[in-house]
């Protein structure tokens, strides 16, 4: 029963978002940014995640729609898929907890590309009771997105991209408790995304990507329109070098940055319920456009907060004859805004039309300082399937 009561308190505060969470310490206040269906956030790709999740500006694979969108034109292959299969939450115990992705793109010409993905997140099977207790049954909570879209080069050396997304989130089905019946959750959302390619022939140069998305509707649980959250709109800037040393050996490194455009919850004034409900009807009646605009200045800690809610990624990858691939990588978030830190490693190996993909979260800390995300691993699968006529 213990087991099934940490899945469901680890899972809905992964899940359910919009909700501060904050320390005692004045001096230090935890105010987390959080939002609805954060699986978005999750990467479901086996080769960025052996990177720190770098993923804006690296070369072009069949996982770009996960990423930025516009790098698909510049690919070598005119068609390829890949599938990764993420265990999630390991460290904890759980192990019926994943992330399923699915992502491909398709060349239409030597100018623009079609692409698209899929996310599925399973939460596994939870047990729901009321607040005394009570049985009200079992359920597996269960979400996924799935997108679409087109990209274009614009000239030799930039491309731009454009994908529209549908997203359903089931947490609870049709569970009523305490007056309260819950349902579905889904919405719409887009994404824009730019790439910069200034490698030469052999592979040697920078790569700049950014993107902007989840630009889109409010998600919510209930028929209460003012219980809506936000979903996780993202912008995302990020460069990548490649050394060619020579026609066989490579080596890129990389940095990407990332800012949620989504309302920074307000710092409650402890013992005065009026001033706090007053808060909590702002943030959450802001609007959605409106939102992304003022997520730059709303912290209540002005712009040293602000400053704390930039994500990083460091990552580097060595490529030997384009069929081996070492990787390693960093990801860091400020500890009063989530606390993601860890070491990533990863392998890769390409033949003919298939390559492997294969992640894994370095443990750290110990304890209760342990990172819950410490042994994730990641298993990709990707088929360049227009090889298959060049034999």
């Amino acid at each position: 029963m213990k087991r099934k009561f940490i899945k469901l308190t680890v899972g809905m505060f992964l899940l359910v978002g919009a909700k501060s969470v904050q320390a005692q310490d004045q001096a230090n206040p935890i105010n987390v940014v959080t939002t609805a269906v954060p699986f978005l956030r999750i990467s479901p790709d086996a080769r960025a995640g052996g990177m720190g999740d770098l993923g804006l500006a690296t070369s072009p694979d069949a996982s770009s729609p996960f990423w930025n969108l516009a790098k698909t034109p510049f690919a070598q292959k005119n068609f390829s898929i890949g599938l990764t299969y993420t265990p999630w939450l390991k460290d904890l115990g759980l192990n019926d907890v994943y992330l399923l992705g699915l992502s491909g793109y398709y060349k239409l010409d030597e100018e623009s590309a079609i692409g698209g993905s899929v996310r599925y997140f399973s939460l596994g099977n939870i047990q729901f009771t009321d607040q005394g207790g009570l049985d009200l049954g079992s359920g597996r909570p269960r979400e996924f997105g799935v997108d679409f879209g087109y990209s274009r080069k614009l000239s030799d050396k930039i491309g731009l991209g454009i994908a529209l997304r549908y997203i359903r989130s089931n947490l609870a089905g049709s569970l009523a408790t305490t007056g309260t019946a819950y349902k579905p959750g889904s919405t719409f959302a887009g994404d824009i995304s730019f790439f910069y390619t200034g490698q030469n022939e052999m592979g040697e140069g920078w790569n700049f990507g950014a993107a902007v998305t989840n630009l889109g509707g409010k998600i919510g649980y209930t028929n209460d329109a003012t219980q809506k959250d936000y979903i996780p709109a993202n912008l995302g800037l990020g460069t990548t070098y490649t050394k060619a040393f020579d026609e066989t050996n490579k080596l890129t490194f990389g940095l990407d940055i990332h800012k949620l455009l989504v309302p920074t919850p307000p710092n409650f004034v402890e013992g005065d319920t009026a001033v706090s409900n007053a808060q909590v009807a702002e943030y959450r009646n802001k609007s959605v456009v409106g939102s992304w605009f003022s997520s730059f200045n709303d912290a209540p800690g002005g712009f040293k907060e602000e400053l704390k809610e930039f994500q990083f990624s460091l990552g580097a990858e060595y490529n030997y004859m384009d069929q081996f691939f070492f990787r390693a990588g960093y990801f860091y978030e400020n500890k009063d805004k989530g606390n993601r830190k860890y070491f990533t490693a990863g392998l890769g190996v390409k033949y003919n039309v298939f390559g492997l993909n294969f992640s894994y979260l370095v443990p750290s800390g110990s304890g209760v300082n342990r990172n819950p995300l410490s042994n994730t691993l990641r298993f990709g699968l990707i088929f360049d399937l227009d090889d298959i006529n060049a034999e």
